[in-house]
């Protein structure tokens, strides 16, 4: 019986590790001029990319984002990052998020998910909700929440996946 648990136990272990690191769902959603792109090509060249889940209303995902636009310049220079944001703002209030994003300046790949389809299949219950996506497009890093400086930790994150 301490066999049957201890493989049981194995296989769950096992099964949780390799879903840390699971390939990019397919979803096919808009982004916010329109154009459909299937969420599992996204990609950076062989390069890490972030992926941020926001929605207009929330407070701490725009500081995030905000504060992730602030040193973007820098951290392309550095490493050749890039962000794409994915608003899960539902239908109605979708068109709110192509003015707010060209106010902001960002200078992201937006993409919407109203249905929260993509959101669902990538485990996203809270937001903010960021990814770092490695090289080959499987999931190094998942975490929820901001607080200040936390962006701190994506760019380490990417560093530490180009050595």
């Amino acid at each position: 019986m301490k066999l049957k648990s201890l493989l049981i136990a194995l296989v769950l272990l096992c099964s949780f590790a390799g879903a840390a690191y699971a390939q990019l769902p397919s979803v096919k959603l808009k982004d916010v001029n329109g154009k459909v792109i299937d969420t599992a090509k996204l990609s950076n060249e062989g390069k890490p990319f972030i992926i941020s889940f926001f929605a207009t209303w929330c407070k701490p995902c725009n500081r995030e984002l905000k504060a992730i636009h602030e040193v973007y310049p820098d951290w392309q220079d550095e490493t050749g990052v890039r962000v794409v944001a994915i608003s899960i703002d539902e239908a109605q209030n979708a068109q709110k998020v192509k003015p707010m994003v060209d106010a902001a300046g960002w200078e992201y790949q937006v993409l919407l998910d109203p249905n929260r389809d993509f959101a669902r299949a990538m485990g996203v219950n809270l937001i903010p909700h960021v990814f770092v996506i490695d090289g080959e497009g499987k999931v190094a890093e998942s975490r929820s929440g901001y607080t200040e400086g936390g962006e701190q930790h994506l760019i380490e994150k990417v560093r530490e996946l180009l050595k």
